[in-house]
């Protein structure tokens, strides 16, 4: 697979940017406005709509908001694929959503064989377990494949983190998906407690709270989340050691995770791997129909702005320009799909 190359004249702009627009972003953040005001719904590309929603409603109880199957000159804009045909499916997980797309026509390649969670195009999504044991057993029961040796326990010895479980598995299209188990005084407080008033006992599958990409450079990706898109730094970690090592089924893993976030909606996290670093870089030649792809929804206040500011730093652009399509069946009417420094997905959309 050929890879993206990375631009130094991407450091470059996105520095300068910075220094214009720093003044005026720190401002906006601090009344309450910057300029991505919700990480929104996550998606990803499938080969098989039907065998993708059996696994996500009854495996992991999502629940279908919208199903629409679209096509036509917009839409091959917005996406960058010629003579697009797509069905999109909407589905909820307590607060957060998510969205699959089929591609009827064209197919694209699936996610290859041999993929490790320290290639750049890895991402997944951390689906909230209220007991990790018991959801552990429920993906077995329905033979999902491992990503990780089993579920794992942070030590004591990373404060931020310690007593936080996960398990990373796969859906049956490979991507990479993750359940997290947040103990007393970690992680959002609504992932704790006795569960919801009325509706008796606490769910087991109770929303997401992040997405997570792998990055080659922090302080790069940093440049473009934070100082151009205006997401905010939460917190950095590093993480190491035979727990680390058996989550990722990478061996001598070694990773520096910053969290960031908008205002509204999961994080969005960082996953930098120290060690080892032999990840390989996200394809050169991927379009939004190949089943690696994923394209994280971003919300901003002004889509102009948002444009102007991405093209100063020389973002690739994956669509031709901001899209305006028929109608609102995809949830907005005016977007574009852009690509960070490693090559994720970003779609940004105005409401």
């Amino acid at each position: 697979m050929k890879s993206i190359n990375k631009s130094k004249s991407f450091l470059i702009s996105c520095w300068l940017l910075f220094v214009v627009f720093s003044v005026r972003i720190a401002a906006a953040q601090q009344n309450g406005h910057a300029l991505v005001s919700a990480v929104e719904a996550i998606g990803m590309t499938v080969s098989d709509m039907d065998r993708a929603l059996d696994f996500y409603t009854k495996v992991l109880t999502f629940e279908k908001v919208s199903d629409v199957e679209v096509f036509g000159e917009e839409y091959e804009h917005l996406q960058g694929v010629f003579g697009v045909r797509m069905r999109v499916v909407r589905l909820r997980l307590g607060e957060e959503s998510i969205e699959l797309t089929d591609y009827l026509a064209p197919e694209g390649r699936p996610i290859p064989v041999d993929s490790r969670s320290n290639d750049e195009w890895f991402q997944h999504i951390a689906i909230v377990v209220s007991d990790m044991d018991k959801a552990y057993e429920v993906l077995r029961q329905h033979k999902v494949q491992h990503a990780s040796t089993g579920p794992q326990r942070i030590p004591d010895w990373n404060k931020g983190a310690a007593g936080i479980r996960a398990f990373y598995f796969r859906d049956p299209d490979a991507h990479n998906l993750e359940v997290i188990y947040f103990p007393a005084g970690k992680g959002d407080s609504r992932w704790q407690g006795a569960g919801d008033k009325g509706q008796g006992a606490r769910k087991l599958f109770l929303g997401i709270d992040h997405t997570a990409i792998v990055v080659s450079n922090t302080d790069e990706s940093l440049k473009f989340y934070r100082d151009v898109l205006g997401l905010r730094l939460a917190g950095e970690s590093l993480n190491y050691g035979t727990e680390q090592e058996h989550l990722n089924n990478v061996f001598g893993a070694k990773l520096h995770i910053s969290g960031l976030r908008a205002p509204q909606g999961p994080g969005l996290e960082f996953l930098e791997y120290l060690t080892p670093r032999d990840g390989r870089e996200y394809p050169r030649d991927s379009r939004a129909n190949d089943v690696w792809h994923w394209q994280t929804t971003l919300i901003v206040s002004d889509l102009q702005t948002a444009s102007e500011r991405l093209r100063s730093c020389n973002t690739n652009f994956v669509s031709t320009g901001a899209a305006t399509l028929p109608d609102a069946q995809l949830g907005f009417q005016k977007g574009f799909l852009v690509r960070d420094p490693d090559g994720h997905v970003m779609k940004v959309v105005a409401r």
